[in-house]
């Protein structure tokens, strides 16, 4: 944890001022101490380099270890690839000046892979997850000099309110026990005029039927057992590619199509295990950003992706006395 953070980090309960008592640190990050609400008296130590907000996973338990076993697949700069990359793009849609200098918040960091590119692009970026992921993410990204991570809960944000410039929550929201206030949450740390993306499943078409089903299951396995199983998606891919028998298999026992065999382990892994998985259309998300005062300005490829910038209080007051007009009876 860097002291800096402070400016932006709050008490997650009251929102009061937080003050620090390091008691081991090194290189300017605080590795070890308390974080005391001046407000409240509430405290909440400092681990690993990282605060802690909450005492532990809770319901997305399965993440924590997911991002330990899997800790460096995703990330562009170890596996030289840039995947992450291009899915940070294709989601918010945002330019690399779009970041530079810009307060960001990336709700539900996992190991970091979005966090590091954005950081790389020039934005002061604070990552926050639920879960022991948190430390996978500090050990890939967390010392980097624009870098802030704390475990938290999304649904009690340890910041002041409208404090980033950008915000997104990448393939998250739908593990909550409730989307629409896990984004509004979100939505309240934007500044007016500052910018949010979301990535939520589908539930266009009939492709996520089995998986559903087959989850009724799998969320009940001792977290190894479904990583053993996981691990069938690698061999299963060469079967899953044949012209018509992997068609079959295909919609009988649906696995990740990642060419790269972790990778492909991993996402298979992510669909079947996480105890909350919803799915939306778009109409639905549009009203999460209207509700929060934002402008939809842009939907990225592939469902459901919407990006957003908040509308200036003036506005959001003209645009609801314009829609009260509209619904009044002639």
């Amino acid at each position: 944890m860097k002291p800096a953070s402070l400016d932006v980090f709050v008490c997650p309960g009251c929102h009061g001022d937080l003050r620090l008592s390091a008691t081991a640190t090194d290189s300017g990050e605080v590795l070890d101490g308390d974080l005391t609400c001046c407000a409240c008296g509430a405290s909440y130590p400092v681990t690993g380099g990282v605060p802690r907000f909450v005492r532990s996973g809770a319901y997305a338990g399965s993440f924590g270890h997911q991002w330990h076993w899997f800790r460096d697949v995703q990330i562009d700069s170890q596996n030289r690839m840039s995947v992450s990359e291009a899915t940070l793009r294709s989601t918010t849609g945002w330019e690399d000046d779009d970041f530079r200098g810009r307060r960001l918040l990336d709700a539900g960091v996992g190991a970091g892979r979005f966090a590091e590119r954005a950081a790389a692009k020039g934005a002061e970026v604070y990552g926050v997850d639920l879960t022991a992921a948190v430390d996978a993410a500090f050990q890939n990204i967390g010392r980097q000099p624009n870098v802030h991570l704390a475990q938290a809960d999304i649904f009690a944000l340890p910041f002041r309110r409208e404090s980033f410039d950008l915000a997104y929550s990448i393939g998250v929201l739908h593990h909550t026990p409730n989307p629409p206030l896990a984004f509004a949450r979100v939505a309240q740390t934007v500044a007016p005029g500052g910018k949010l993306a979301v990535y939520v499943y589908s539930r266009y078409g009939p492709a996520h039927r089995m998986s559903d089903a087959l989850r009724v299951l799998t969320t009940r396995l001792p977290l190894r057992v479904a990583w053993v199983l996981a691990a069938g998606a690698v061999p299963l891919y060469y079967v899953h590619r044949l012209p018509v028998v992997g068609r079959a298999f295909r919609l009988a026992l649906p696995i990740s199509m990642e060419p790269h065999w972790r990778w492909r382990w991993l996402d298979t892994f992510d669909w079947y295990t996480p105890k909350y998985q919803a799915k939306y259309l778009y109409p639905e998300v549009f009203r999460w950003f209207r509700d929060e005062g934002f402008e939809v300005v842009d939907l990225p490829d592939g469902p459901v992706r919407v990006a957003g910038v908040r509308r200036y209080p003036e506005k959001v007051m003209r645009d609801r006395t314009r829609d009260d007009r509209t619904l009044v009876a002639s």
